[in-house]
């Protein structure tokens, strides 16, 4: 098996506006890790996942998924996070003239996958039955679940959270954060999810808190 790591951040960098949001960012990210990130307002947790997206560009510093650097804004920073990336975002970003089947089905039509998974995990999410159901039918938290299924059905090899459960009751985030474990270890990718929830943090492999001093570890005595 393969040591090298999913993800690899390596002194990254992002300033606006003259203010100084990451610095001298390091850490790996190994396969099958499901990490929590934590941190204070502003600390730059939301930027972390945007730059590890590909969706903006660190000032100094690389990233690199399984080995390659990280292309920005080109066609293959765009085939990159259709095919191995999985975001799960609080806007959710449901296309709302599609259906939920047809919402959670992209990636694989993206992907020239077939379509067979996409009702699979509409269940596992607890949507079963409202496969052909429109956003518009459906509470913030429903969508959330939506979002999660559409983020895991191509099982790609990183998965980005930025506030997964948000918009769920206990017992569901318990489920869909249990999910996301198991398809992580089942298919060795890895998992990050920003989150100012501590039960949601506490169900990670390893908690992190972000900081000016860039990623340090919880000590394992404060994680239960």
């Amino acid at each position: 098996m393969s040591l090298t790591p999913v993800l690899e951040l390596s002194n990254v960098s992002k300033t606006y506006s003259s203010r100084q949001v990451l610095s001298g960012l390091s850490y790996s990210f190994a396969a099958g890790e499901y990490v929590a990130i934590m941190g204070d307002s502003g600390v730059g947790k939301s930027t972390l996942l945007n730059l590890i997206a590909g969706l903006d560009s660190p000032d100094s510093g690389e990233i690199r998924i399984d080995g390659k650097i990280l292309p920005v804004e080109d066609e293959a920073a765009t085939n990159l996070r259709r095919r191995h990336l999985g975001f799960i975002f609080q806007a959710f970003h449901i296309l709302p003239h599609l259906t939920l089947l047809q919402n959670v089905s992209l990636p694989l039509l993206l992907n020239r996958l077939p379509l067979d998974r996409a009702p699979v995990m509409l269940t596992a999410v607890g949507l079963q039955g409202r496969e052909q159901d429109f956003p518009h039918q459906l509470s913030g938290g429903e969508l959330q679940r939506v979002a999660i299924a559409r983020a895991l059905v191509h099982r790609p090899r990183l998965i980005l959270a930025d506030e997964p459960t948000g918009n769920l009751d206990q017992d569901t985030a318990h489920e869909v954060l249990q999910l996301i474990r198991t398809e992580i270890k089942a298919n060795q990718a890895s998992a990050i999810i920003v989150t100012h929830s501590r039960l949601a943090a506490e169900t990670a492999d390893k908690i992190l808190m972000l900081s000016k001093h860039g990623l340090t570890p919880v000590p394992l005595e404060n994680q239960t």
